[in-house]
């Protein structure tokens, strides 16, 4: 499949109705069902969930119709999580470590400075540590696809000051999603992190109730942050991705074959994401510097250290437990 351009990422999201992305093969669908993201609708993500969901219809004979829901049009993270639970949405994509308000051990991936790069987040994501966090969602009635989605290394964005060493965050106001891990490491640190659902981060950064944010460029620039921060500090804190989440009795309504293709066909959309993500990573910063954005590289030994000084990767190696923590650093190294 090739890659997506620019030009075809701006293009698509201006087709995008404002409700549903729709794949509907001629026909009534067998199974009708939604699959809800709280990315922009331009995201990669989205374009490649769309995919996706026109390649089941088509393998399925119109059997499988999956609508995308974009933007938090079905609900906040959590409110959408709930209904997922209950199988009011069949399929939801879903940060770690917002998962891991109901699986703990979801949000390991994104424990602060573990991975370097790319070049340990993906064996690790497909290998063992990947498979231990699938292994733990299952226990709570739901299905992880085998292959993670890329919401990519995290940075802090402001629009006070830049963050170049740990004492530049004391007292910062930052919005962090409803998580414990993120709240944990960004007070270890001395920031204010307040926990505010993605879908009104904009509002809360315009009205200067928080003084910044963290997140992955592409989201900085689809969600067009940058017209309300100033300045971007490349702290590449975490790395962080999206589960495709499924309600295993919706899941396992599928016949045998139409559960197949839906793994086979999100599986490879999700690669393909990944692509796109890297892709669009590096040509951002000289996009957001057009418009406006300051940017500052950081070292980020001091942030690791501070954080090892305030016991935090003491305390969630003693949250996680021994079993995690030892795939974790079998695949970072040692953190604590």
């Amino acid at each position: 499949m090739p890659t997506l351009t620019r030009r075809r990422l701006i293009a698509g999201a201006t087709a995008l109705p404002l409700v549903a992305i729709r794949a509907r093969a001629a026909g009534a669908a067998e199974f009708s069902y939604k699959l809800a993201t709280n990315m922009p609708a331009a995201h990669p993500l989205n374009l490649r969930a769309q995919e996706a969901a026109a390649r089941i219809a088509k393998a399925t004979d119109g059997r499988v119709e999956i609508r995308v829901f974009p933007s938090s049009q079905l609900g906040s993270d959590t409110d959408t999580l709930s209904q997922l639970r209950s199988g009011a949405v069949e399929l939801f994509t879903l940060s770690g470590l917002i998962l891991s308000t109901l699986v703990p051990a979801a949000s390991i991936n994104g424990i602060g400075f573990a991975f370097k790069d790319y070049a340990q987040v993906w064996p690790a994501m497909d290998g063992a540590l990947g498979a231990f966090v699938r292994g733990e969602i299952g226990k709570r009635g739901l299905i992880a696809m085998d292959r993670i989605w890329d919401n990519g290394f995290r940075h802090i964005t402001t629009s006070t000051k830049p963050i170049a060493r740990p004492e530049d965050l004391h007292g910062v106001k930052l919005r962090v999603p409803v998580s414990p891990l993120w709240t944990s490491m960004f007070a270890a640190l001395g920031a204010s992190p307040q926990s505010i659902n993605f879908s009104e981060v904009y509002s809360a950064l315009q009205t200067h109730v928080v003084d910044g944010q963290e997140n992955p460029l592409a989201v900085v620039e689809t969600a067009k942050l940058y017209e309300v921060q100033k300045y971007c500090s490349l702290t590449s804190h975490m790395w962080d991705g999206y589960w495709l989440l499924a309600n295993r009795r919706a899941f396992d309504r599928l016949p045998q074959d139409a559960r197949e293709i839906v793994m086979r066909e999100m599986n490879q959309s999700a690669l393909d994401q990944r692509a796109d993500v890297a892709a669009l990573n590096a040509s951002l910063r000289g996009k957001l510097e057009g418009a406006g954005m300051v940017f500052n590289e950081v070292d980020t030994a001091p942030f690791r250290e501070a954080l090892r000084q305030a016991k935090f990767y003491a305390d969630w190696r003693a949250k996680y437990g021994e079993a995690a923590w030892g795939v974790l650093e079998a695949a970072v190294g040692s953190l604590s």
